[in-house]
């Protein structure tokens, strides 16, 4: 199913100002590895991982953030951390990985530590603009590349977001979904989790459909703004069903096409719920978000980041175009990991 949605109170960010900060995350880190009973070695490896990317935040970053959160795949979890900076960036982040080079006040042993103990790490960085690096441990052998995933984050001082992703396969049919529960806070997030919950749980069936099950199910919430996104890689046509303000925006090469949302609030009044169809190639990319991210992002500025991994690009959007006053969510997906 892809990653958890981080409305579990466990998927956590940390904005990494001081060393005092890097202890607070390795202690949370090694306590949700152990919730997730990923073994005493495997949470030894996570804190160095996690010592690492945070003093390396630490030491040399501009607004530096860390999000440690729980991921799954069918019966396998494991845990992810994603390290976002806005500046100054990596000039040679391969460079950085090999054993021997350091940031000044870390471990000694370089981001080579993180390839080397985690079963699947990954960075971006361009000069000037920032560095995304990720990494994921899990319990079991690691599973395959993911085609979608995403990010939330909740608005600066709440504990948890209104705004939710999801992922699933059914009867063949690859979809996902940008919930943005009206407002924020704990009801905000309250209405997300139906959607999320029902979107799970439905049947195999299109988008409009899900939605029109979303519309009628979330009724005793305040409602939400969402859309609901079908990849067909046979047909090559991605179909999409939206009510409200998530934005689904599909790019191709230098194309850049926005997909119709229908107004109205899932869960409220009386709806017109409309399916469309838009070409989606093996290139074609599926950038999705809720309103907490501006709509002027642009992956021109990173060169090269558009065939990298769903979780590099949407980290990418949401640091470069999410805002601090309202929650947020980037989804990406595409037809091949």
């Amino acid at each position: 199913m892809g990653t958890l949605s981080s409305l579990t109170p466990t998927a956590t960010w940390f904005r990494l100002d001081d060393e005092s900060s890097v202890g607070t995350v390795r202690r949370f880190a090694v306590e949700l590895a152990n919730a997730v009973d990923l073994g005493e070695r495997k949470a030894a490896d996570i804190a160095i991982i996690v010592t690492e990317l945070a003093s390396n935040l630490v030491k040399h970053a501009e607004d530096g953030t860390l999000l440690v959160r729980p991921v799954r795949h069918d019966d396998n979890v494991g845990v992810e951390i994603v390290s976002i900076d806005s500046a100054p960036g990596m000039a040679d982040l391969d460079a950085m990985r090999e054993d021997g080079r350091s940031t000044t006040g870390t471990l000694g042993i370089g981001l080579g530590a993180v390839s080397r103990l985690a079963h699947r790490s990954e960075g971006f960085s361009v000069p000037g603009r920032g560095s995304i690096l990720t990494a994921q441990l899990w319990r079991e052998a690691q599973p395959a590349p993911a085609w979608a995933d995403g990010l939330t984050r909740p608005l600066t001082g709440e504990t948890v977001s209104g705004d939710c992703y999801a992922v699933r396969t059914a009867g063949g049919r690859r979809q996902v979904m940008v919930c943005d529960g009206l407002g924020h806070g704990p009801l905000a997030a309250a209405a997300a989790q139906t959607a999320f919950n029902i979107f799970h749980t439905a049947p195999d069936e299109p988008p409009m459909m899900l939605v029109e099950r979303m519309h009628r199910g979330m009724s005793h919430t305040r409602g939400a703004a969402l859309t609901v996104a079908e990849i067909d890689p046979d047909a090559a046509v991605l179909r999409t069903c939206g009510m409200g303000n998530v934005a689904a925006t599909v790019l191709t090469g230098d194309e850049r096409r926005s997909t119709v949302s229908m107004p109205g609030i899932a869960g409220h009044g009386r709806a017109v719920i409309k399916q469309f169809e838009y070409p989606f190639g093996a290139e074609s990319l599926l950038v999705m978000h809720s309103d907490g991210v501006s709509d002027k992002w642009s992956l021109q500025h990173s060169p090269g980041l558009s065939t990298r991994s769903p979780l590099l690009i949407a980290a990418t959007v949401l640091r470069d175009a999410g805002v601090r006053r309202d929650d947020a969510c980037v989804l990406v997906a595409r037809i091949r990991p």
